[in-house]
């Protein structure tokens, strides 16, 4: 599987597996995709075992079909509204004698940050720098290279359910695959729809997914805020099943091809029917009335994020404004909706901004915002592995070569011994000769 990662999208209406590599012109070639509907899981939290192990089984064969690769390890993506961000400060002094900061002096810095109190039931599963300080001098994001006695950091620590997580593993790993990495959902949506130039400037990502909406904050290119609630897609399912008193199927199909959440958006209203349950007669609904059952929630659902961006304090410095993905985003009329709510700019977040190859018309869509960042994730992993390789083994020749230069010069030295050896033996056999030729004389 060298330079070929796969992401896997555990969440709560639908299981994702995306297949990829990257090509020679830094393009990502997606291989192969694998979707099915989610069951066993509720607000992002693994609540039946054995189901959702057989819907991971089954997106992976369907990502290996189509790839014709073996899945053996994946990075795997993780929320739910048990996730918690806190804040820390991690202090350690620069041991290199020469003053240096180098990257094992950050690597301690990080790990000096993994000591800060949590609950026992909770484990860390990001640990993101926000800004470094050199000896009171703050505002620094890359510290490598600079001099300094003392590095301090602001460090953004994310956590989650022990159990939850191990649930998560568990899953996986019984299906036959390897867990290489957990990655929190929201970030891992932001690597595939946000651009640097909007991190830079301020940005908030608002995921709406099935069980969850996920919330990432950025600002000069750093993740600022994190947060998780319980409102999202099946919320609006739930309106409109006991709205028009249809199955949960019926209302997710309804929803998908009708459903509007805005209703000025609606250009032409029309009415749809509805098939009778147990023989009973078709009901006839107008996309304004389902529009009327859809627009509350999404409203409530926008203004308990926009209470969130107000809470994180970066609300009023959001220069690119709000960026919403997710399947739900499908909902026609959602960024106007938003716009409205939110007050300030709003843009549909496809996984379009990247150069992509294969199968890249499949994934240009809100649905895979989440498996194609996990992906690119594995691609960030795979490259910073190859230049470890890389480095370890000019280290490993360059000593190689010192060794091979010593055990020269010990050859070169019991060489010239020997020579000296031999020279005084030789003297010495010539000078024994002349004295027995001169003791023959005498005689």
């Amino acid at each position: 599987m060298k330079n070929i990662t796969v992401g896997l999208d555990i969440g709560t209406s639908k299981v994702c597996t995306l297949v990829a590599s990257k090509a020679e012109d830094d393009k990502l070639e997606i291989l192969g995709i694998g979707i099915a509907e989610s069951e066993g899981l509720n607000r992002g939290v693994v609540v039946n075992i054995e189901r959702t192990v057989n819907t991971i089984k089954k997106v992976i064969d369907q990502a290996e079909q189509q790839s014709g690769i073996k899945i053996e390890e994946v990075t795997v993506g993780i929320a739910g509204d048990h996730i918690e961000a806190t804040q820390t400060r991690a202090i350690v002094g620069v041991s290199n004698p020469n003053q240096e900061i180098t990257q094992e002096d950050v690597d301690r810095l990080l790990e000096n940050a993994r000591n800060v109190r949590i609950p026992d039931e909770r484990e860390i599963i990001h640990v993101m720098p926000q800004e470094f300080i050199i000896d009171g001098q703050d505002g620094i994001t890359d510290p490598i290279g600079m001099s300094g006695v003392r590095m301090e950091a602001n460090v953004h620590i994310i956590t989650g359910l022990k159990t939850a997580i191990k649930n998560i593993h568990k899953c996986v790993e019984r299906c036959g695959v390897q867990v290489k990495e957990v990655v929190l959902e929201p970030i891992a949506s932001s690597r595939a729809l946000l651009t640097d130039e909007e991190k830079e400037v301020g940005v908030a990502l608002i995921d709406i997914g099935g069980g969850t909406t996920d919330i990432a904050i950025f600002e000069e290119n750093v993740i600022r805020f994190t947060s998780i609630f319980g409102i999202a897609g099946k919320h609006v399912t739930d309106d409109i099943r006991k709205g028009l008193g249809i199955i949960a199927n019926q209302a997710e199909r309804i929803k998908r091809e009708y459903g509007y959440c805005y209703l000025p958006s609606i250009a032409k209203d029309e009415v749809f029917m509805i098939p009778g349950i147990g023989g009973r007669q078709p009901m006839e609904v107008s996309k304004s009335n389902l529009c009327r059952i859809i627009q509350p929630r999404m409203e409530e659902l926008f203004e308990f994020a926009l209470v969130e961006l107000r809470n994180s304090g970066f609300a009023d410095r959001l220069g690119a404004g709000v960026v919403v993905t997710g399947g739900t985003c499908l909902l026609k009329g959602t960024e106007d909706l938003a716009r409205e709510v939110f007050g300030m700019p709003v843009k549909l977040g496809i996984p379009s901004g990247i150069s992509y190859s294969g199968l890249a018309p499949e994934v240009e869509s809100p649905v895979y915002s989440t498996g194609v960042g996990l992906s690119l994730f594995g691609i960030d992993n795979l490259e910073d592995v190859d230049s470890e390789v890389e480095n370890s083994y000019v280290e490993e020749v360059s000593h190689n070569t010192e060794e091979k230069s010593d055990s020269s010069d010990e050859i070169k030295a019991a060489k010239e011994e020997q020579e000296t050896k031999d020279s005084e033996k030789s003297k010495g056999k010539v000078s024994f000769a002349t004295r027995l030729k001169t003791f023959i004389e005498n005689l």
